[in-house]
This record gives structure tokens, sequence and C-alpha cells, in this order.
């Protein structure tokens, strides 16, 4: 049922390739219970919230040495099979880039979720441990979506991001605004992870394997593809909306009404951030296509034009 495949013969003697699936099990697990305990620790729930993202980043910064130190470019992949039939196997994939990612995701989230414990210390007991519970288990999808190796098991925390968004940036229910910017989050960022879901299915179709460490080894198989426009267009759409790229760029500004602390990691430090380590994971595909490249970088240069023009707007 498992297999575990080291690049590096340290790493087999160093650090278990089981240990990223536990740390998953245990960031997820340690979010549910929180649902239970932080309403019940007063204003002690924030530090003892931290907790659980700070352990994890412990444990993470262990494979900074095998990482930095390993021969050639270590990588552990750990494999649980699922749905073995539709060849959809939980994978856990952790490489300089995914760990990157994991380090930022688990750093930021300990003092972001010690500022919301201050930040909502004098709210009632249960906003305040409902709000860390949401941080928690959003950090938890967060570290599911970038250490996943199958496509479609990473669409699924993918879209688990976009879902607890929604639920941090309406978390005042009695805002109308709040309200109504959380719907528009939900609308423009799940619209767009549904067209990354095509994009996936197709891309896995044509490659024979979920597998993105598979797919990205040989490009050859999407690129080659009669299909390849629309699987570039599609990862572009749920690039593009997750990270507030213009023309879908509205949605950010708007997220802002939700508490501080939310908009500080989702906005600001971690979820926007998905839509890059995206283009970044599928780059040894986009990148065969020059129209693509021009597209990512237009896109890019509009929203940075667009952001500046707000931003001396607001100033004037």
């Amino acid at each position: 049922m498992f297999s575990n495949t080291l690049d590096s013969s340290a790493i087999a003697s160093w650090m278990p390739g089981e240990a990223i699936p536990s740390l998953l099990v245990i960031a997820f697990l340690g979010a549910a219970l929180s649902f239970l305990v932080l309403p019940r620790l007063g204003k002690s729930a924030g530090p003892v919230a931290a907790l659980l993202p700070a352990g994890l980043f412990v444990a993470f910064m262990t494979y900074v040495p095998v990482m930095a130190y390993g021969e050639g470019v270590p990588t552990i992949l750990q494999t649980v099979q699922w749905v073995p039939s539709l060849g959809i196997n939980f994978d856990v994939r952790l490489d300089g880039f995914s760990l990157l990612f994991a380090l930022m995701i688990t750093g930021i989230g300990s003092l972001v979720v010690l500022y919301a414990g201050s930040y909502f210390a004098e709210k009632p007991a249960d906003d305040r441990g409902r709000f860390l519970s949401y941080i928690l288990m959003f950090m938890a999808a967060m570290l599911g979506t970038v250490l996943s190796d199958n496509v479609i098991v990473m669409f699924v925390f993918w879209e688990m991001t976009s879902l607890l968004s929604f639920l941090l940036i309406g978390f005042n229910s009695t805002s109308i605004e709040a309200r109504k910017a959380a719907l528009q989050s939900l609308v423009i960022t799940a619209g767009g992870g549904l067209a990354l879901f095509g994009g996936l299915l197709i891309m896995g179709m044509e490659a024979g394997t979920f597998s993105l460490l598979e797919i990205t080894s040989n490009p050859g198989l999407v690129t080659n593809s009669t299909w390849f426009g629309v699987i570039a267009a599609l990862v572009l759409i749920g690039a593009f909306t997750k990270s507030a790229q213009f023309p879908f760029h509205f949605w950010l500004p708007n997220a802002m009404q939700a508490p501080t602390p939310a908009s500080a990691y989702l906005h600001s430090a971690t979820m926007v951030k998905l839509g890059i380590f995206l283009l970044a994971r599928f780059d040894p595909i986009l990148s065969a296509s020059p129209t693509v490249i021009v597209i990512m970088v237009a896109v890019g240069l509009t929203t940075m034009l667009v952001a500046a023009l707000m931003a001396l707007r607001l100033m004037v």
C-alpha cells in the first residue's frame, strides 16, 4: 500500500518519507480538534493555537539540511493508494520548492495565529476560537495543496482554501459588505478552480497519469497534445483567479472586509501565492509555448500597472 522513493540515501537514513503524510494528518487533526478546544481556553487560545503551526514549522525545518546538502535534487515522494482504479493516489511530495512554501505557510501562520489571539482578545470566546480554528484549517489546506503530487488531490485542497477563505472573509456575518465580499471571492476563485479542474483532467488523460512529477518530467506528453492550448488556458485561468491577476483582480481589495489577521495571512502572505506555485510547478509544460509566456508576462505587468493606478487614486 505504501511506496517510498528517496532520491538521496542520506534522506532515507536521516528522516523517513512516511513522516510527511503524518505531518499533514497532524495539521488537519489539530485544526479539527481546535473547534472543540479553543473556545474553552479564553484569552490563552491564541498562544495555544500557535503551537500547531509552530510545531509543524520546526518539523519541516528538519528537512532543510537534507534539501540543501542532499545529492542531486532531493525529492521525497510518499504514495498512499486511494482510488487506484481511476489512477488517483494520495501522493505527497516534498522537494525544495514545496518545502519553501511549507515553511512560509507554517512560519507566517504561527505569527498570524498569535496576532489573531490578541486581535480577538476582547471578543466572545466562541468567536475567537472559531476564527482561530478557521485559520488553522486553512493552513492545513494550504499544506495539502503544496505537498500534493497527484493533481486531483491537489485540486481538492486548492478548492478547500477557497471555501475557507469565504468563511474568513465573511466572518463578520452581520456586515453586508463582508458577506458580499465573501461571496464575490468564492465565485471568482471557485469558478477559476473549476476551470483548473477541467485543465487538470484533460492533462491527466493526455499524459496517462495524474502524477504531477511524472507529467512535468515528461512535458512532451502534454505539449504535443492537440489539447495543449485548452489545457494551458484553463490552468492560467485557475492561477490568475487565485492570485487576483487582471482581469480577476477586483475581488482582492473587497476581500479586505475580512478581519485583519485573515487578510494578512490569506490575501498577503499565502493564498494568493498559490497561483505562483501552480505556474511554477507546471513551468516545464507552460514554458514550451512562447505564446503562453507572453500572456503570463502581459497579465503580470498589467496587474502591476492597474494596482499602481489604484493605489495612486487612493492617495489623491
